[in-house]
């Protein structure tokens, strides 16, 4: 059995609130969401609205969804500061990356995960674009073990409601690492992260969502090199069509008992 590997504590702000709302009779926990700015060596990147819980692997993951860096190596340090608008992650890299980065900067502020907002023209939209990946074989059954173990996951969620998540399951759907965040595109770079930063092999699992399937989902999901994307919610056509290209196997409406496999 594979050890579950709970959530990280939150760095320095609290990921979710106590507060009593107007006429009610007893406090409730809402999920916080603060503006998170991201840096690479001392320039600005990228302005996300994020909860504030595991920002080092959310740093980690962003940065390798986006192409900001290569692997994890290529990352040097993270500086995380509390300022008084919101977080700054200061990202250290390589002089190589920020080469490379300096001549293909991308103007992200304000981004809400559609995937490609922020971009100056179209021409920029095949800028990023990952590896063909390679589909798993999944053992009978591992779709709806995942899915059962996904809900007891969800530690935060579990007390606002109010989170998306992200799991990295094995083949036979154990469900080994679990993020959540106020965006799902958010949570699943937390993920990204956390699996470079354990070095799991992305060929030897799956990730489970429990969004709606987009177009950035199966782009970052390709960009850690992960073959497979299982989504409880709707596909879109977009994410459809990327999956298909890249050979990724995308399953939407994973439900008990019930799933659909779109490519």
């Amino acid at each position: 059995m594979v050890p579950f590997d709970a959530h990280a504590p939150a760095d320095l702000a609290e990921p979710l609130l106590k507060l009593r709302p107007h006429g009610a009779e007893a406090d409730e926990w809402v999920a916080t969401e603060v503006p998170v700015a991201l840096t690479v060596n001392e320039v600005s990147q990228a302005v996300m609205l994020a909860t504030p819980a595991d920002l080092e692997d959310f740093a980690l993951g962003f940065a390798l969804s986006e192409g900001w860096i290569g692997a994890r190596h290529d990352l040097l340090d993270v500086e995380i500061t509390q300022q008084a608008t919101g977080i700054e992650l200061a990202l250290r890299v390589t002089a190589a990356r920020e080469q490379q980065l300096k001549a293909r900067r991308r103007l992200l502020a304000g981004r809400t995960g559609c995937g490609l907002c922020g971009l100056e023209s179209l021409a920029q939209v095949g800028a990023v674009q990952p590896a063909p990946v390679q589909a798993p074989t999944l053992l009978p059954g591992a779709l709806d073990r995942a899915l059962a173990a996904l809900a007891p996951a969800q530690v935060m969620n579990a007390r606002c409601g109010g989170l998306h998540a992200a799991a990295w399951c094995s083949l036979a759907g154990e469900l080994v690492l679990a993020r959540e965040d106020i965006g799902r595109h958010n949570a699943l770079d937390k993920l990204c992260g956390a699996l470079a930063r354990r070095g799991n092999d992305p060929r030897s699992g799956f990730v489970l969502m429990s969004s709606r399937a987009s177009f950035e989902l199966v782009h970052k999901t390709a960009m850690a090199g992960v073959g497979l994307l299982a989504c409880m919610s709707a596909p879109s056509s977009l994410a459809i069509e990327t999956a298909q290209r890249l050979g990724l196997q995308l399953w939407a409406f994973v439900r008990e008992g019930r799933a659909t496999r779109y490519a």
